[in-house]
């Protein structure tokens, strides 16, 4: 019986150690969803330009420019999630582009069709080369805002510590990648297998730029909870947006607008 009972204990733990190795070679397939197309395609009403913008001599980033005044309006720049891709977006700057703000909308690399493979450190540098090239449009960092959806956050987060910018804006944001991956697999050690991590909730403290947080209560893929952590560290000027009924991917309606316009007021 005690042979059959080890040999049973020890091929749970070949399996999974079997899992913990595939999951630390693969986790980069089941964070990063380029081709995922999870969002409605709608029409576009507003004008743009398709630009290509350059992080390296083989990554050019697929991006939309909506240039309306780049001395008078202030700049949205707009980090998307983890699924999708541009066209994906079109509901979210159908609605922003009613705004006076300039909008610039970049797709990651691995994502729309640019090269690559997405990395914590490689959406870093894209990020970093998107925030230089708009620099060198001629806008003012003092004329940026840097907006974060989903695992954009993390992304807008961190460059918030790079570049000295407006204002941040964070849609269904979560406190780290690691609490997040908690969450989906108690089972397995994911602070010990996790590569990119983007630890939000250990950053947001050490920013003094106003900050605006927005979180569906009934979002069924980041707990709003983290968006309450984030909330209560910040040390600066805060606001937030946590509607009763909405979800991950929040509806672009008038009050969620018009949260965006009134944060975006409060910064000129």
């Amino acid at each position: 019986m005690t042979k059959y009972l080890l040999n049973f204990i020890l091929a749970i733990l070949i399996i999974y150690s079997l899992v913990l190795i595939y999951i630390y070679i693969f986790q980069r397939n089941l964070l990063y969803h380029p081709k995922e197309n999870n969002y409605l395609d709608n029409q576009i009403d507003f004008e743009y330009k398709e630009i290509f913008i350059p992080v390296n001599e083989n990554i050019k980033l697929k991006s939309w420019i909506i240039e309306k005044d780049f001395k008078k309006n202030k700049t949205l720049i707009f980090f998307h999630g983890n699924a999708g891709n541009l066209n994906n977006r079109i509901y979210k700057i159908n609605e922003l582009y009613n705004l006076d703000i300039n909008i610039l909308l970049v797709s990651w690399r691995g994502f729309s069709g640019n090269k690559g493979k997405p990395t914590e450190n490689g959406l870093y540098e894209d990020a970093r080369s998107t925030i230089n090239w708009i620099k060198e449009q001629g806008v003012n960092l003092k004329d940026i805002i840097l907006y974060g959806e989903s695992l954009g956050t993390g992304v807008a987060t961190q460059m918030t510590l790079d570049f000295n910018v407006a204002g941040l804006i964070l849609e269904s944001p979560y406190t780290s990648m690691v609490d997040a991956g908690k969450l989906y697999y108690p089972y397995l050690p994911v602070s010990f297998l996790l590569k990119d991590r983007y630890e939000t909730l250990k950053k947001i403290d050490k920013i003094n730029i106003p900050i605006l947080i927005m979180h569906g209560k009934q979002d069924d893929l980041v707990p709003i909870e983290m968006s309450y952590s984030l909330f209560n560290k910040i040390k600066g000027k805060k606001y937030s947006y946590f509607p009763e009924n909405d979800d991950h991917m929040m509806e672009y309606n008038n009050e969620l607008i018009k949260n965006i316009e009134n944060f975006i007021n409060k910064l000129k």
